[in-house]
C-alpha cells in the first residue's frame, strides 16, 4: 500500500472515532460527511468506481442531507425563530 493509502486510513480512523466522542451533533455531521468521502477516496484508490459514486452520493450526499434536516427539526433550529425573539423583547 502506498503512503497516502495509509494516511486516508488513519483519517478515516480519526473520522470514525470524532463522530462517536464528539457532542456537538452538527459537528458530528460534518465529521461524517468527510468520512465518506475519504471512503469514497479509498474505494476509487481500490479501483472500484461504481462504489465510489455511490458511496460519495449516498454517504456524503443523502445520508447528510436527511441529516441536518433532521437536525433541523428536532432543535427548531430557524431564521424565524431568531426574528421571533427579537420582536418579542422589542415589544
Amino acid at each position: 500500500m502506498t503512503v497516502i493509502t495509509w494516511i486516508l486510513l488513519v483519517f478515516l480512523v480519526i473520522c470514525a472515532a470524532a463522530v462517536s466522542f464528539h457532542k456537538n451533533l452538527l459537528n458530528s455531521i460534518l465529521i461524517f460527511m468527510a468520512y465518506s468521502l475519504i471512503m469514497s477516496i479509498l474505494w476509487m484508490i481500490m479501483e472500484s468506481p461504481d462504489l465510489a459514486i455511490t458511496e460519495a452520493a449516498v454517504g456524503a450526499g443523502v445520508t447528510s442531507l436527511l441529516f441536518f434536516v433532521t437536525l433541523k427539526k428536532i432543535r427548531g433550529i430557524s431564521a424565524d425563530k431568531e426574528e421571533d425573539d427579537g420582536k418579542e423583547t422589542e415589544e
